[in-house]
């Protein structure tokens, strides 16, 4: 790869503009993805926490549901939040929804509770450095099941919250809102390597 990556926002739901946002703020250069052509033109892919159900039927309307799948197995790395983790998983608890399904992992939706349970916390994840990274945590799912070729970066009371499988990082909660970039910037390099 010429250059540093240019990462990309899946921009039809939640929180992109507090992403965008981060990796300005850690010297990454990203973009808002939406279409096939964008998808095309980065280096990795953030998929914003939101509504998992809403992400998923926006991808199958404007024709990206496929195409994010096979970039996710081509070797894109990719980075879900809180509902992007549950749209990359392999499995949900709960009614039948579009998922990519990239991510060998089960989830289960709003596994902490309602927008009245949400709550902050401060947590080691595994491979960073730096001290705990602050994370909020807003009608977050957490990881039920794992395959063996999943690592567990961090948990909870127990509760698998942040993952990895190769070049997927997936985490229950928000580190856009909580002002953490190491997970950013993580994430950036893993697509530095790949493009490398």
């Amino acid at each position: 790869m010429a250059g540093p990556p240019v990462i990309g926002v899946l921009a039809f739901q939640g929180d992109v503009r507090e992403h965008l946002a981060t990796l300005a703020e850690v010297g990454v250069s990203g973009r808002p993805v939406r279409t096939l052509a964008e998808l095309d033109a980065v280096d990795g892919l953030i998929v914003p926490g939101g509504e998992s159900t809403v992400i998923g039927k926006l991808a199958r309307r404007y024709g990206l549901l496929e195409p994010l799948r096979e970039r996710a197995r081509e070797g894109l790395p990719m980075f879900g939040t809180c509902a992007g983790l549950i749209f990359m998983a392999r499995e949900v608890d709960g009614p039948p929804q579009h998922l990519l399904g990239v991510l060998d992992v089960r989830v289960r939706r709003n596994a902490f509770g309602r927008q009245v349970a949400s709550f902050e916390a401060e947590l080691d994840v595994k491979g960073l450095d730096g001290g705990p990274v602050s994370a909020v945590f807003i009608r977050a799912p957490w990881v039920t099941e794992l395959a063996p070729e999943v690592e567990v970066l961090a948990e909870i009371d127990g509760a698998v919250v942040a993952v990895r499988q190769g070049n997927l990082l997936g985490t229950a909660f928000h580190p856009e809102l909580a002002g953490e970039g190491r997970l950013h910037r993580l994430f950036a390099e893993l697509a530095r390597d790949r493009g490398g």
